[in-house]
């Protein structure tokens, strides 16, 4: 079976939090996000052998207890993903996914096989602006994969699941009504960085969670990842916590 593939790091301690796991990269999307790190794998096609990637996912075992398929978007190439995802698991890895949710029968066939135990979704926008930003109708996909996600959570058929918001200026306000529709479940708030434009700082995202009334994930780039909840630091990665504790506890 082929792939198309966009790339592989062999080692990553950030794109499955509190894991050492290599990261694959598979190639194709159908949205294009302006905030988009990727986008030389959007489009274009490199194919590959199923068994090629497993060798390389197989070669970073000695360190990496998982692997993480991202993209571009990982759940476009349905049956590649699946076989990949069989693969790792015979490995003995833990496997986690970084979706869009625009292909929920990927997802629910990755949680009806119980092939996948970390989903981070990327949600864009409000459920009323979903279809006017990615020029697609596909607000009901997402929609039907955070339910699929957040029910499998519930019942422990999905170990971790977290909703991401990548945030820039301007968007604060559109914060807490994406909020309550991913109730119950982990919720990121990711600083957005794009060209010539100045991203949110770790203070600014903290005044964000303080109206949000739950727990916050917040990460930046300078900082790592950050466990926010009523206005105080509960987990910090990388930072001075005594310092951010007398800076945000009012």
């Amino acid at each position: 079976m082929k792939v198309n593939f966009g790339g592989f790091v062999p080692l990553s301690t950030v794109d499955w939090r509190g894991k050492a796991v290599c990261t694959v990269f598979l190639r194709g999307c159908p949205v294009r996000c302006h905030y988009c790190q990727n986008t030389a794998i959007l489009e274009g096609k490199d194919e590959r052998e199923v068994d090629e990637v497993l060798a390389m996912i197989r070669e970073s075992t000695l360190l990496a207890t998982g692997v993480v398929f991202s993209g571009g978007e990982a759940t476009m190439q349905k049956e590649a993903l699946l076989a990949l995802a069989a693969g790792a698991k015979k490995m003995g890895l833990g496997v986690g996914l970084q979706t869009n949710g625009v292909y929920p029968g990927t997802i629910r066939a990755l949680l009806e096989e119980n092939l996948v135990d970390h989903i981070a979704l990327d949600v864009k926008t409000t459920w009323r602006r979903y279809n006017n930003l990615l020029k697609q109708d596909f607000k009901e996909r997402v929609q039907e994969s955070l339910d699929l996600c957040t029910e499998a959570s519930r019942r422990g058929a999905l170990p971790e699941f977290e909703a991401v918001v990548t945030t820039f200026r301007g968007c604060e306000d559109e914060i807490r009504y994406i909020a309550q529709d991913a109730k119950g479940v982990d919720f990121v708030l990711q600083q957005g960085v794009i060209a010539g434009v100045a991203p949110l700082t770790f203070d600014e995202l903290a005044a964000i969670a303080d109206g949000l009334g739950r727990t916050v994930k917040i990460r930046t780039r300078e900082d790592g990842e950050v466990v926010y909840e009523g206005r105080r630091i509960v987990r910090a990665e990388s930072i001075d916590v005594s310092r951010i504790e007398q800076e945000h506890v009012r």
